[in-house]
């Protein structure tokens, strides 16, 4: 089956989400990502046992941080799916662009992009 998702987004591949620390999310931000969404196994389904518990958490801690220095928390996520589900990850991919583009850029990058033009 061909899933069919916008081209904006990247993924990256890890063996459990709950290798993902809050620097990867905050990083990616930091780099310039509009968004980030994190993909784990369905709760208390994970091949590693609380991988995906621990992930909520550290993306739960992640949109506090955005919070409280002026960020929209929605730019950050969490969703949980089997692999089987091909056609509702495409549609989250799609729900997430849509929410994005509502927020608009990413204001880390826009200042970025004014001190280059400047200098």
């Amino acid at each position: 089956m061909r899933l069919s998702y916008p081209t904006n987004i990247r993924i990256i591949k890890v063996p459990c989400t709950g290798r993902v620390a809050p620097i990867h999310i905050m990083r990616a931000l930091e780099k310039g990502a509009d968004g980030v969404f994190v993909a784990g196994c369905l709760e208390g389904d994970c091949h590693y046992q609380t991988g995906n518990l621990r992930a909520k958490k550290r993306v739960a801690y992640v949109q506090e941080i955005l919070k409280s220095i002026g960020f929209e928390p929605e730019r950050v996520a969490m969703y949980n799916l089997s692999a089987g589900m091909g056609p509702r990850f495409a549609e989250i991919t799609m729900e997430m662009v849509e929410k994005i583009r509502l927020l608009g850029p990413n204001p880390i990058r826009l200042k970025g992009e004014r001190k280059e033009k400047a200098a």
